[in-house]
């Protein structure tokens, strides 16, 4: 009896690490920087209320003196596009910032 309740937990366990590490490679992390028309910590805020709930976004930051907003996401589950849609929804114009060279 103990050998099939320890065989039983070691496939559990064994099914829970095999999850995990899928999870953990997800899709590409890519993260792209936007400019838009913020303009006070009001606008910051609603921007870091509502973005990160947009499928596949891992972190938002904001600033507020640039007007930039730099968004790292899964490009497994979203994409620029998305983002800049997402970010119409809440009435703030955004556009992809120009590459830097």
């Amino acid at each position: 009896m103990k050998k099939i309740i320890m065989f039983c937990l070691l496939a559990v366990l064994s099914f829970g690490v095999a999850d995990a590490m899928a999870q953990k490679k997800g899709g590409d992390v890519k993260t792209t920087v936007f400019v838009t028309d913020i303009d006070c910590e009001g606008c910051a805020k609603k921007v870091t209320n509502s973005i990160p709930f947009v499928k596949g976004v891992k972190d938002v930051k904001v600033d507020v003196p640039t007007k930039t907003v730099t968004v790292t996401y899964d490009a497994a589950k979203s994409d620029d596009a998305t983002l800049v849609k997402a970010f119409a929804k809440i009435k703030i114009k955004a556009q992809v910032a120009p590459k830097k060279k």
